[in-house]
C-alpha cells in the first residue's frame, strides 16, 4: 500500500491535471471525470500537443496524469483505442473543438460520448462525465480510497 506522502502526491497530480481518467477495456471506453472547467483542461492538452511541431511525426506521443497511461499519439488517422487517443495534429485539434462544443452549455450530471463524431469506426469511446464546478478529480481515484477507512 502506498504511503500517505505518495497518495498526497497523486492527489496533487490529479488536481493539476484537472480531471480524473480511467480506461475500461470491457466497455471500450476512456472515461474522463471532471467539472466543465476540468474537462476543458483535456481540450487544452490536445491543443497544446497539436500546436507543438515536435509532435508532427508519426508515433510521437505524450503521457498524462499521475499513472501516465493516458496517451495522446500522432498517427496517420484519427481514433481512440485501449492504447491511446490518436490522429494527425489537425485531427487532435478537431477533437478539441468537438469537446469544446459539447461542453458549451452542459450541466453537471451529464455524460457526453465522443466516438463516431471524431473518427469513423472508432474502436473506443471517449466518455466525459461532467461534475459540479469545484469537483476534486482526486476523489474519483479508487486507488486513493483503498484503506482509507
Amino acid at each position: 500500500m502506498p504511503s500517505e506522502a505518495v497518495n498526497e502526491a497523486t492527489r496533487k497530480e490529479w488536481r493539476e491535471l484537472g480531471f480524473f481518467y480511467e480506461l475500461d477495456d470491457d466497455a471500450k471506453e476512456w472515461r474522463l471525470v471532471g467539472s466543465r472547467f476540468g474537462l476543458r483542461r483535456f481540450r487544452d492538452l490536445l491543443i497544446s500537443y497539436a500546436s507543438n511541431p515536435r509532435n508532427e511525426a508519426k508515433s510521437e506521443h505524450d503521457h498524462y496524469g499521475p499513472y501516465m497511461y493516458l496517451k495522446i499519439l500522432t498517427w496517420s488517422e484519427p481514433g481512440v483505442d485501449g492504447n491511446a487517443i490518436y490522429g494527425r495534429l489537425q485531427d487532435l485539434r478537431q477533437l478539441a473543438s468537438i469537446i469544446d462544443a459539447k461542453l458549451q452549455d452542459v450541466r453537471p450530471g451529464t455524460i457526453l460520448r465522443i466516438q463516431e463524431d471524431f473518427a469513423e469506426n472508432c474502436e473506443y469511446c471517449l466518455v466525459l462525465d461532467v461534475r459540479d464546478e469545484g469537483f476534486d478529480p482526486a476523489s474519483a481515484d479508487p486507488e486513493l480510497s483503498k484503506g482509507a477507512g
